[in-house]
């Protein structure tokens, strides 16, 4: 064995234990996050960048989670509770901020059930079933823009900070989390109403003047005029609106981000 190779085995078992603490929260987190837990990557692939992303800031969280593995030492039932107490933090953060992602679902499917598209249907295996192929755009659109504008670099800079604000070791209360999901989709209903906003209107006004024409000319077919123009005036708010809407979108779902995470 050569003279590095002493220190080195020395210090392997105790570098493999504090990368496996890292890596459960890291990989609870990422295995909801937005992007990085699509069903579309496979998932050895989402393995392979959770245990990137952990080896790319093991230099960095080293300090803040050394000193709780040493008070730990080599009691084997310590070091699995602190395993799965990180592993559970990290399942909670995430799925917090991904139920406040689902905001742009649900404006996805208010647009459409104001376009007229609801019927147009594209299976979504991240929310588990059927949703309107108008909705699944607007996600991918929004998602794609969330990466384009640096947001999952704001994911992994307030995935860091989680650690100053809930360190290892430590209990976090349930009722805390409960409040924390609870207010996270009540906002992602309420920012999902506000993008859909443009939409809403437009339905109440369109309704409102197809009820008027069927009053005056009874004898008129307003669903075979009706269909198509609220199609086509639809299809044109949500273009004229849609800019302005994910901007929002991606605003809200960075501040969220930091608030949660960080």
């Amino acid at each position: 064995m050569g003279p590095f190779a002493a220190p080195l085995a020395a210090a392997l078992p105790g570098a493999t234990m504090l990368y496996a603490l890292l890596f459960a929260r890291v990989g609870g987190i990422l295995m909801l996050l937005p992007a990085f837990s699509e069903d579309a990557v496979p998932g050895r692939v989402r393995l392979l960048v959770a245990m990137a992303i952990t080896a790319g800031l093991y230099p960095l969280l080293r300090p803040q989670v050394s000193d709780v593995l040493d008070a730990t030492g080599a009691n084997d039932i310590g070091f699995a509770r602190l395993v799965l107490t990180e592993m559970l933090l990290g399942i909670a953060l995430g799925l917090i901020v991904r139920i406040f992602f689902h905001a742009i679902v649900v404006a996805g499917g208010i647009i459409s059930l104001q376009v007229g598209l609801t019927s147009a249907l594209v299976f979504d295996p991240s929310a588990g079933g059927q949703v309107p192929v108008l909705g699944k755009f607007i996600s991918i659109t929004a998602l794609l823009l969330c990466m384009a504008t640096g947001v999952h670099h704001i994911w992994i800079g307030a995935l860091v900070h989680s650690y100053a604000t809930f360190p290892v070791g430590g209990y976090v209360a349930a009722g805390d989390f409960s409040a924390l999901a609870l207010q996270s989709a009540s906002g992602a209903m309420a920012l999902g109403l506000s993008l859909a906003a443009p939409l809403l209107v437009y339905g109440i006004v369109f309704n409102a003047a197809l009820g008027l024409a069927a009053r005056l000319a009874p004898a008129l077919q307003i669903f075979f005029i009706a269909q198509p123009l609220n199609l086509v005036l639809g299809l044109a708010v949500t273009a004229a609106a849609l800019a302005a809407s994910l901007d929002g979108f991606v605003d809200r779902m960075a501040s969220w981000s930091i608030f949660v995470l960080g």
